[in-house]
């Protein structure tokens, strides 16, 4: 049984040698236990709801079931856990995807193990797991091409917000964490949180990450 706490880990992939290196990667730290391991996105989604797991690292090509597909069905479920997307390149255009569908972050395979753990960590306390490669992959996909329909929308939906709402989603726009926020806008971490929570509802989005791509689409960041 885990200890209340501890961070419940899935590992997807269908290379048995990474599931291992991740295995002992995130194995030697107490607040983090990985508590199953899945060959393919048909067993993920399975293992994941059976589990209570907090946080899945998905891999995006895997037979069967790919790891996008698999990622939009987990993060349907009513308690959906955090996704970690998995990928060789970070210039992959499938990690743009899984971002849009509301993956948390990714990892590159070659990812330092105390990068693995610190990322695994932040998206369980709900913050991203970005590189600097893929926001700028990220905000460029958005920027790119008239997309007049996508831009209005975005926009139609954050003038739902309060003022503080939206200086809230515009500031997760710009990349800040809940502290620099607070610190910008004056508020206790745990008003930012409360804040960026209706916020989400509002978008109808699942995680700061697309609270992002919303306010990318909408043009103000």
């Amino acid at each position: 049984m885990t200890e209340p706490g501890v961070v419940r880990v899935l590992l997807a992939d269908d290379d048995a040698l990474v599931r291992a290196g991740l295995r002992m990667i995130l194995g030697g730290h107490p607040d983090l236990e990985v508590v199953g391991e899945a060959r393919d996105g048909v067993e993920a989604v399975a293992l994941a709801g059976r589990l209570a797991v907090d946080v899945v690292l998905m891999d995006i090509r895997m037979p069967r079931r790919d790891g996008l597909s698999a990622t939009e069905e987990l993060l349907r479920t009513p308690s959906p856990p955090a996704v970690l997307v998995l990928t060789t390149f970070d210039t992959d255009d499938s990690v743009l995807t899984a971002l849009r569908l509301g993956a948390s972050g990714f990892l590159l395979k070659d990812t330092p193990p105390d990068r693995i753990v610190d990322a695994v960590r932040r998206v369980a306390a709900g913050e991203p797991a970005l590189s600097p490669t893929v926001t700028a992959q990220l905000i460029a996909a958005v920027a790119s091409g008239p997309q007049p329909d996508r831009t209005a929308a975005a926009r139609t939906r954050l003038d739902s917000l309060t003022e503080r709402e939206r200086a809230v989603a515009l500031a997760v726009g710009a990349g800040r964490s809940n502290a620099e926020i607070g610190a910008e806008l004056y508020l206790s971490v745990a008003t930012v949180k409360a804040h960026l929570s209706r916020v989400m509802v509002k978008l109808g989005v699942e995680n700061r990450v697309q609270v992002a791509i919303q306010v990318h689409d909408a043009g103000l960041a």
